[in-house]
């Protein structure tokens, strides 16, 4: 806005001297008036004695001119007098008055008779003084002048204040801060164009509100069962897809399958309005207890069968989650049905890093008809035998490892490069590592858990984070050295995860101030990353911390978009600058038009906005093709890199 402020400022002092260059002739004009007309006056006393001689000469031979003539000229004010006859002097008067500029009057009063008057008079104004009150009239005049100008510059500045701030309001939506510049209306002038502009803003506000309604509408009758608003068949296949590798289990969990044998009868019997009350009831129950288990899948795969699958859970754990989750089900009003103490069962498959993704419904399906030839409601484990001994480390071992890890600092960070749409790198995304005692790589699918279970996530993600900032003060260091040898500078940009549980520490946001403040010329190469179920359950909370990164002037990301069928209007509210599809959409694009209208429909979503889209787990030429077409602006997964560790 300099160069409004500029304008804004010539216009007011062209104002301004205008109305004083007025002012100035307008008193100049009436100063002039006022002599002009004063040297009238006494020129017509002059006229008013020539006449006046004139007919004494002609009327009264015998004119007694020292009776009247003296105290006339006394009241003129008369210097000196001079009357002549044919150069014959008949009549001298000197006064008692002297003057430096004398108005000198020498007329000839009757050409025919020689008469001649000479007559010398003082300026005006020269013997007359100002009294106070005409002093005082003239300095209200001139104090009504100036306070006049004063009142009109007032007048006209706020005359352009409010076109200034209509300039800044028009300049903030140009820059696209819509919710800014709907948050301050200010004092626009007209105030006509204001009241438009913030009606405009409102509609538009609306308008993106319906659109994410939207939006999640189409996502709901994409991936949402219509009667119980949980997940579909596909629903879980894709949850499935992202969960392995290749068909390979990522991490080790447990699948339920539960089924209630005679819904169909119950229907038939009952209504169903009865049918659908012990549906909602037993999903509102199931997944209240979901909410104790992080990543947690429930989905509707029939019409009578539903689908859970409980990741990173000990094998101890999942046994007594099945017993939970079956006493629920019997805890539930079952109306008077034939067998309604063989309504419910429950078939369990425990799963470990690397078994078959698809074996794994079959082996929770034998299960469940396992638990039906056992008659009544119950549960049955399938046992596939030993378990892993990694899985089988309790909370106090993990604590162990984790602390120890951290005092000698063996965390460490791996890199995988996001590659925009012409092939060069984006930024790289910082994966974490541990290393035992050995020095093998733990997998952070195995630590990560059991960090945020011990509360030890904020301080392993502090170590990873003064990692990256060194690795970016060695580049700096290094690019500085490469520029004295006429080589291109690094400019390297990180993105780095943080959990909630680090988000929502007081000390570890102090600290990650305090540090931003110290690095600050590095923070525009950071960008942190926020998973999309968090920023949902906890944005208010959120947004100070995340307002404060921005401030900070690092940039934001939320990932596993899509992961959870929700709204996308948080993406606008937290000004997230860019965005990442969870591999669930991702995986098999190119065969899933479901999902593809899922990614048109947002990215229609963040129309007019400067999020970039990008896309996790890309494993395959066809996916990364179909991405592109979309419109999807970047991508990492094993078809580019897999992580490599960060030195």
């Amino acid at each position: 806005m300099k160069f409004t402020r500029m304008l804004t400022t010539k216009l007011t002092s062209f104002w301004l001297m205008s109305l004083a260059a007025i002012a100035f002739v307008f008193l100049l004009s009436a100063m002039m008036s006022f002599v002009q007309l004063t040297y009238k006056f006494q020129q017509q006393k002059v006229a008013e004695l020539e006449t006046m001689l004139v007919d004494q000469y002609q009327h009264q031979p015998d004119w007694d001119l020292e009776a009247w003539l003296p105290p006339m000229l006394l009241a003129y004010n008369a210097v000196d007098f001079r009357l002549t006859l044919k150069d014959e002097v008949i009549f001298a008067y000197e006064g008692n008055l002297t003057t430096q500029n004398p108005m000198v009057y020498d007329h000839v009063l009757d050409p025919k008779s020689g008469l001649r008057m000479q007559l010398t008079l003082t300026q005006p104004f020269e013997h007359y003084t100002f009294s106070w009150y005409e002093i005082l009239i003239l300095l209200v005049g001139v104090l009504a002048v100036a306070a006049l100008v004063r009142f009109g510059y007032l007048w006209f500045s706020q005359q352009l204040d409010g076109i200034e701030e209509l300039a800044l309001r028009s300049r903030l939506i140009l820059q696209g801060k819509h919710e800014q510049a709907l948050a301050t209306p200010g004092n626009g002038k007209p105030r006509l164009i204001n009241r438009a502009l913030t009606k405009l803003l409102e509609e538009l506000h609306d308008a993106q509100k319906e659109r994410g309604r939207f939006d999640k509408f189409i996502r709901s009758n994409t991936f949402l069962d219509a009667e119980t608003r949980i997940g579909n068949r596909l629903f879980l296949n894709n949850r499935l897809d992202a969960l392995s590798h290749n068909q390979a289990m990522l991490a080790h969990g447990v699948i339920y399958l539960l089924e209630m044998d005679d819904l169909d009868l119950l229907q038939q019997s009952q209504g169903e309005a009865v049918t659908k009350e012990l549906l909602n009831s037993t999903v509102n129950a199931i997944s209240q207890l979901l909410q104790t288990q992080a990543n947690s899948i429930f989905a509707r795969r029939s019409h009578n069968q539903f689908a859970i699958v409980v990741p990173q859970i000990s094998l101890i754990e999942a046994d007594q989650f099945a017993s939970k989750l079956l006493k629920i089900c019997l805890s539930q009003p079952l109306p008077e049905v034939d067998n309604s103490d063989n309504f419910f069962h429950l078939g369990c498959a425990y799963f470990t890093a690397g078994d078959n993704a698809a074996q794994l419904i079959e082996e929770a399906d034998m299960a469940l008809r396992a638990a039906q030839l056992q008659g009544n409601s119950n549960w049955f484990m399938y046992d596939k035998g030993a378990i892993d001994e990694e899985f089988a480390k309790g909370s106090v071992r993990w604590r162990s490892f984790l602390e120890n890890a951290l005092v000698q600092r063996r965390f460490f960070p791996f890199s995988q490069p996001i590659i925009d749409s012409d092939g060069n790198e984006h930024h790289k995304e910082i994966f974490t590592r541990a290393r035992d005692n050995q020095g093998a790589l733990i997998r952070a699918t195995l630590f990560i858990p059991m960090a945020n279970k011990c509360g030890l996530m904020p301080q392993v993600e502090r170590q990873i984070i003064e990692r990256v900032l060194l690795l970016l003060s060695n580049e700096l260091v290094g690019g500085v050295q490469n520029t004295q040898t006429n080589k291109k500078p690094a400019s390297q940009i990180y993105s780095i995860n943080l959990s909630l549980d680090s988000l929502m520490s007081r000390a570890f946001t102090q600290w990650l101030k305090t540090t931003l403040l110290e690095y600050r010329h590095l923070t525009t190469r950071l960008i942190f990353e926020v998973s999309e179920d968090i920023v949902i359950q906890h944005q208010e909370k959120l947004q100070p911390k995340l307002d404060m990164i921005r401030k900070m002037g690092a940039r934001l990301c939320v990932d596993h978009v899509g992961q959870q069928v929700v709204g996308t209007y948080y993406i606008r509210e937290c000004h997230f600058d860019l965005i990442k599809l969870h591999r669930s959409i991702v995986r098999h694009i190119h065969l899933r038009p479901e999902n593809q209208l899922f990614i048109r429909s947002l990215i229609g979503g963040l129309y007019r906005t400067e999020v970039q889209v990008c896309a996790e787990g890309v494993e395959v030429f066809e996916e990364w093709q179909t991405l592109q077409i979309l419109g999807v602006g970047a991508a990492q997964g094993m078809y580019f890199s897999e992580p490599i560790e960060a030195k």
